[in-house]
């Protein structure tokens, strides 16, 4: 196996791993922002008021986009499946 095969192999892992988890982390870092903005504006320093919001996101994002996130990840393993046999060389 050469070493662009190998290269191409962690591109594409790399990739489909952004394209997975960008979603929860780009809403994760967009509700994290407006509940801090929103602590500063009322000065309440509550613990779990960061918490709660970001798990609801989350759980929101997985539900929406989970049968496109798990497309995405069959994707990869049925590429990853197909170059097996050249890997194995």
């Amino acid at each position: 196996m050469s070493d662009a095969a190998v290269a191409a192999l962690a591109q594409d892992a790399l990739m489909t791993a952004l394209l997975v988890v960008g979603p929860i982390l780009a809403v994760s870092l967009v509700i994290g922002l407006l509940v801090s903005v929103f602590q500063a504006m009322t000065q309440v320093n509550e613990v779990t008021l960061t918490f709660v919001p970001k798990i609801l996101g989350v759980f929101a994002v997985s539900a929406l986009m989970g049968p496109w996130m798990i497309g995405t990840m069959v994707g990869y393993t049925q590429r990853l499946f197909a170059t097996l046999p050249e890997v194995a060389r």
